[in-house]
């Protein structure tokens, strides 16, 4: 192990104990106009905090639903941004929370906010990119997807494109980088 690869697992191990909460969300797309369509916040212990579906202020698009399933159907009767970011904010307020991508999960946010009018503030003490720090971990410029992290990391769960699953893996990516935190010293 390099000693980038030891201080990227230190990074990760600090964060750990920092007890982050970690969030993921699905969307409508990647356009300036993608909304969230489902959002799922996990506890640092593995907890779920909220997971549920989102109903946006248009449709989703084919190509969304043929990465996460989410259809217009299964979002009929779900609450909508507005009535769910109540509940994400409280979770996410002064809190620490590691996403992977975090740079896409928060401009989803934010523009799903602008989207419908409302003012965006991150309520997060601090936000951390597992995918950025995995790239780094994993010795690659390249940003790995979170699916191929997991498989690089030897991790069972699956990724199937929706938030609770997503939100567990990426959990868990975190974790297998830190373990490597105490083998500091070794080779």
């Amino acid at each position: 192990m390099s000693d980038f690869q030891k201080s990227t697992a230190e990074k990760a191990a600090e964060y750990i104990q920092m007890k982050p909460v970690f969030l993921d969300a699905e969307t409508t797309g990647l356009d300036a106009k993608a909304e969230v369509v489902e959002i799922c916040i996990v506890e640092h212990d593995g907890e779920v905090l909220l997971n549920t579906l989102v109903k946006p202020s248009t449709y989703i698009p084919r190509d969304a639903v043929r990465i996460h399933g989410i259809t217009d159907e299964m979002v009929q009767d779900t609450p909508t941004w507005i009535h769910v970011w109540p509940e994400v904010e409280s979770i996410l307020s002064g809190r620490v929370v590691g996403i992977y991508n975090a740079d896409f999960d928060i401009r989803i946010m934010r523009q799903t906010h602008g989207l419908l009018g409302m003012r965006w503030l991150n309520p997060a003490d601090k936000v951390f990119c597992i995918m950025k720090l995995y790239a780094d971990f994993y010795g690659s410029r390249r940003w790995q997807s979170l699916d191929m992290a997991g498989r690089q990391c030897g991790i069972s769960l699956k990724n199937s494109h929706r938030a609770l699953d997503d939100t567990l893996l990426a959990r868990q990516v975190l974790l297998h980088m830190a373990q490597f935190s105490r083998l500091k010293g070794e080779s």
